[in-house]
């Protein structure tokens, strides 16, 4: 062999090794973005999977939801939008049971006082201040008192709420303070008392939530 021809295929040899090598980091560049684009395709799997309940574990702890079949009672048997009883125990106790500094207890956050009075007009004469860490009787006596004050406001929810809220005695006297009855009344924003008002809208808005969020639980 010449050496001329020995020189030849040494050049070419060295010239193939960095073909090859482009060809073998091209094959592991693919490689790479297979396993990337796999684990993209796996990761937004996942992500599709999980989306529904985590959407849901989110609402229910902004807008929660329990006694849903006591709540569904109390508004058929009092004539009441279950969804106002909702908005009502959101707005009081999100759905814990617990007692105010005030002394109010349970789901809808009941005087012990006026929950003796709804015992004794409703027919609850066995009734103790225990029984109203019950959610039965707490939804029960709360929605009975909520249809009272709709039917003595003449059903304006608003007023209904805000003696719910800041009772009966405070509401009327600023009726009579305003020279108006509750068949005058129109909005929430003319409700003189800025914490009573903060209240009646929130629990109007999360009456509106709750239709929207869980109107098949709440049979509407």
């Amino acid at each position: 062999m010449s050496t001329r021809t020995a020189t030849h295929r040494t050049r070419s040899r060295s010239a193939a090794r960095p073909r090859a090598a482009a060809v073998r980091r091209r094959q592991l560049q693919r490689r790479r973005l297979g396993f990337l684009g796999a684990v993209a395709v796996a990761a937004l799997a996942i992500a599709l999977a999980i989306a529904p309940w985590a959407d849901q574990a989110v609402q229910e702890v902004t807008l929660p939801l329990r006694h849903e079949d006591i709540i569904r009672q109390q508004a058929d048997d009092k004539d009441l939008d279950p969804a106002l009883i909702a908005g009502v125990i959101f707005a009081e106790s999100h759905f814990r049971d617990q007692t105010s500094h005030a002394g109010a207890k349970g789901l809808m956050q009941l005087m012990p006082e006026t929950a003796a009075y709804i015992a004794q007009k409703s027919g609850g004469t066995a009734f103790v201040e225990g029984d109203l860490a019950t959610p039965q009787v707490n939804i029960a006596y709360g929605s009975w008192y909520l249809r009272h004050l709709l039917d003595k406001y003449e059903g304006r929810v608003a007023l209904a709420l805000a003696a719910y809220n800041a009772g009966q005695g405070n509401v009327d006297a600023w009726l009579a303070r305003a020279g108006v009855g509750a068949e005058s009344f129109r909005a929430a924003d003319h409700i003189p008392f800025p914490e009573t008002r903060d209240y009646v809208k929130k629990v109007l808005a999360a009456r509106e939530d709750y239709r929207r969020a869980y109107a098949a639980e709440l049979g509407l």
